[in-house]
């Protein structure tokens, strides 16, 4: 029975988690603005776009006027402010043309690029905060041909880092070309590869110890937030070590849960059903107070927040990306030779194929556990501010938003599965933005969850799971 048990319970997380971001969508939404100041707009959670404009000595252009239009029709506009900053709310999720007057640039500005004021078919996605660029240069500099596209970032639920615009999807799949199909592979590869890491101790708690934590995705918001604070004043420590602070803390809010928590609930025989339930409120708890302590803005990390991206062939990436992305692979390395090579590796798999053999071969199982769990928590808060980094937004309920696509990468890749985490997560991310070159980003998440519902219909117990007697 316990196979079954155990799909029973995935499909009822896959349905709580949908209907819950449905409703909290719904809420967020409904929300009336308090104005255009950017804080204000990205704590509602709607769509935007927004950026900073900044002169050739690198000093913020104010009074600029961009607008917003879609099918012809104007949807928005925004004046820089004394920061250089502007942010255009959207009445939904869509492609839209921006439109910089150039008659309100100071003297002596003008746009790097030929025909640069406009940027078309900016794709933005739901309760996605998108980040574009005009490049600013003096007019005593020559302008630069128009290039296929025009720089820009990305920050929200599956569209990700600075990008050139021929990175950017057009809705309804119009333009496919190879460029644009590997440009959508790279972007699904690191989206997956975050996935997998933040998947993969989800995986693992589930496999040595069959608890369903729903809690796992705040301590994604808690790695991201922790890192935020640490490398914001007054402290501006390197993100690159606040990264590591967070993985600290991580893995160390993960321990003390298990010891004064679910250690206790074990050893008194708390059922699967019960604890599952516990899991969810306790994933309530930590929202509420990250939110509480973190406020509803969407903030970002200073460093590293704009770059240009760089052309490696057909591919635009950022530096940033480009070492987060080879980054997560080489940590989703280290922890396979961690399961195989190591004797906590070992004894962690004997625990999940059989606690009690295990146990009486002389194992410490509450040791093993206790291991898992930090690591587990450490690799959760490392993801999040891989994510936080290429989304170039941190926000209090970001683990939340990005747990369903977890549990999705897990239960594809097969229940207790730590490499079907990881092949299951990237699969999910290439799946999610393979989509967009047919569909509008808005249903990236569907298909990949279709793609999960197919693949359990032919091999229910996942990519590589192991099939196990009922009863």
């Amino acid at each position: 029975m316990r196979p079954r048990l155990m799909a029973i319970l995935a499909a009822l997380v896959l349905l709580f988690l949908t209907g819950a971001g449905t409703a909290s969508a719904a809420v967020v939404g409904a929300a009336p603005a308090t104005g255009h100041h950017p804080a204000a707009l990205t704590a509602a959670g709607d769509q935007s776009l927004k950026g900073t404009l900044r002169g050739p000595d690198g000093k913020p252009v104010s009074g600029v006027k961009i607008t917003a239009e879609q099918k012809g029709q104007t949807v928005g506009s925004a004046t820089s402010n004394a920061e250089g900053q502007w942010q255009i709310p959207l009445p939904g999720p869509g492609e839209f043309n921006l439109k910089l007057d150039v008659s309100t640039l100071p003297k002596g500005v003008q746009t790097r690029d030929k025909g640069g004021e406009v940027l078309e078919a900016v794709v933005v996605a739901p309760q996605q905060q998108r980040t574009v660029i005009f490049p600013l240069i003096s007019t005593s500099q020559p302008q630069q041909a128009k290039p296929g596209a025009a720089p820009q970032s990305t920050s929200g639920p599956g569209q990700t880092g600075d990008q050139n615009q021929s990175g950017a999807t057009a809705e309804g799949g119009e333009g496919v070309s190879l460029s644009r199909v590997l440009q959508l592979v790279v972007e699904g590869l690191k989206l997956g590869a975050i996935i997998a890491i933040t998947a993969v101790g989800l995986s693992l708690i589930f496999g040595t110890t069959r608890l369903i934590n729903f809690a796992h995705g705040e301590l994604v918001t808690i790695g991201a937030v922790v890192a935020f604070w640490i490398s914001t004043d007054p402290g501006n420590v390197p993100l690159v070590l606040a990264g590591v602070a967070a993985l600290v803390v991580g893995g160390l809010l993960a321990g003390g849960l298990d010891l004064g928590l679910w250690r206790p609930m074990r050893r008194r025989g708390t059922g699967l059903i019960q604890m599952f339930i516990i899991s969810i409120g306790l994933s309530l708890f930590l929202r509420y107070l990250i939110l509480v302590l973190f406020s509803g803005r969407r903030e970002k990390y200073a460093q590293y927040a704009l770059q240009p991206a760089m052309q490696l062939g057909p591919i635009t990436i950022t530096p940033r990306d480009l070492i987060v992305t080879l980054a997560s692979f080489a940590i989703l390395v280290l922890v396979a030779v961690l399961l195989q090579r190591t004797r906590m590796g070992k004894a962690a798999r004997a625990v999940a194929d059989n606690k009690d053999l295990a146990e009486a071969s002389g194992i410490d199982v509450d040791r093993v556990i206790l291991s898992i769990w930090i690591i587990g928590g450490g690799l959760a808060a490392l993801g999040g501010v891989f994510y936080g980094v290429t989304q170039g937004a941190v926000y209090w309920d970001m683990g939340f938003n990005l747990l369903l696509l977890m549990f999705a990468g897990v239960i594809l890749g097969g229940l207790g599965s730590a490499y079907g985490a990881m092949v299951g997560s990237i699969i999910v991310g290439l799946v999610s933005q393979l989509s967009n070159l047919w569909f509008p980003p808005s249903l990236q998440n569907a298909w990949a969850l279709l793609v999960l519902i197919i693949v359990l219909l032919v091999r229910p117990q996942g990519i590589l799971g192991r099939a196990e007697r009922a009863g």
